[in-house]
């Protein structure tokens, strides 16, 4: 009788672990979650290192913020401090005039200047603490980080005395050329992880309807500005990694909003408007190569494209094997890094900050899980495995 009962326990446990809800993420691995979840719960230690590491991120999270675009000192063209604003991080006085105008740009040089405004490094501080908080709260249920990062997202984006309007206008400013450029909207790209956040939120007591809704509006209201405005069309157009991450943030917000159809668009779009044009067939990244950092440009820019690869898994669009007639595609890019990311080349390009040919083992990593074959897995045998405490195991199947 006893063995019974504890079979039937074991069978209600079973059943209570296939009913882990899938959320509803674009960007992240929705299944690889639930499987994390499920593994989690059932008792498999096998994550308990990158657990443990995502809890005491999550807890050092619980006293961040509130973050906001009106903490600045300075105050936007407009005169309002709800307008986000940024400067140029490239662009330095001009040694041939009196008062240092126009700036002048020196590739990969960041300007000390640009922390005088603190726009752009509140926003990554919250993106980060907002997604560390909801991933921890999906994995392990506690309503302590759900309403936390639900504070933190009402702060940025709902409240009337603290809320960004959503508008890059004064973004990346140049002093003495322009208040604002369409470069500025690589500053938002972190805001794809928020939408995946608001999806690990879902159930939460914390998130409430008017919270889910006022935060479609505000992305709602972001994607128009994106897709009508001049800086948002010049974004648009960039060729580089600019117009990458420009259309991850199309595809991410329409996913988000329920518009399939442009989600869509943009990312078979991607395929010619993007790696065909991006890459060339033997690999490299014409466009990032011509940096000073051009390593770093090079896998950041791969980096974009693999996760339009992963959005368009959304919508059924292939993009992690998609190649022209003549070699472009994502794959090679990869493969033509390779090499010098393990020391078997010498990188022949300017990079003018530190090497860092560990930048491209988490790619790798994760493309041997979408490229099955002998040539994969001989590449990722070379290259160190995810420690166990890193986050990425709780993110992406592990070769």
């Amino acid at each position: 009788m006893k063995s019974c009962s504890v079979s039937i326990l074991l069978l209600g446990a079973s059943a209570q672990a296939l009913q882990i809800a899938r959320p509803q993420v674009y960007a992240t691995d929705a299944q690889w979650l639930v499987t994390v979840k499920r593994r989690i719960a059932s008792g498999d230690r096998t994550f308990a290192p990158a657990l443990a590491a995502l809890e005491a991120e999550a807890r050092r999270a619980l006293r961040a913020g509130p973050f906001s675009v009106t903490h600045k000192m300075t105050v936007p063209p407009s005169g309002d401090k709800h307008d986000y604003m940024s400067q140029a991080p490239y662009f330095w006085p001009n040694p041939r005039t009196p008062n240092g105008l126009p700036y002048v740009r020196r590739d990969g040089e960041r300007n000390p200047e640009i922390d005088r405004i603190s726009d752009h490094r509140e926003l990554d501080q919250m993106v980060a603490a907002v997604y560390t908080l909801a991933l921890a709260y999906y994995l392990r249920g506690d309503e302590v980080y759900a309403a936390k990062a639900t504070q933190l997202l009402r702060a940025w984006f709902l409240d009337a005395r603290t809320r960004m309007n959503p508008h890059l206008q004064y973004a990346q400013a140049i002093p003495g050329v322009t208040t604002g450029r369409g470069i500025g909207l690589i500053e938002t790209r972190g805001l794809i992880r928020v939408v995946d956040a608001i999806g690990l939120l879902a159930g939460s007591k914390s998130w409430t309807t008017d919270d889910q809704r006022g935060l479609e509006d505000w992305f709602a209201r972001f994607l128009r500005w994106m897709r009508e405005s001049k800086n948002g069309r010049d974004e648009a157009a960039a060729e580089n990694n600019h117009g990458t991450y420009y259309d991850a943030q199309v595809a991410s917000f329409a996913l988000f909003l329920g518009k399939r159809e442009l989600a869509t668009e943009i990312l078979l779009t991607a395929r010619q408007k993007r790696i065909a044009r991006q890459i060339e067939p033997d690999g490299r990244q014409p466009l990032e190569l011509a940096r000073t950092r051009s390593w770093s440009y090079s896998v950041g820019n791969l980096e974009g494209l693999m996760l339009l690869a992963a959005l368009a898994e959304n919508v059924g669009v292939d993009l992690w094997n998609y190649q022209t007639a003549d070699g472009r595609s994502i794959r090679r890019a990869l493969e033509y890094l390779f090499p010098f990311a393990i020391g078997e080349r010498k990188w022949p390009y300017q990079q003018i900050t530190a090497w860092t040919p560990q930048e491209l083992f988490p790619l790798l990593r994760r493309a041997a899980v979408k490229y099955k074959d002998e040539k994969y897995r001989a590449m990722v045998a070379k290259v160190p495995r995810a420690a166990p405490s890193d986050l990425e195991r709780l993110l992406y199947p592990n070769p």
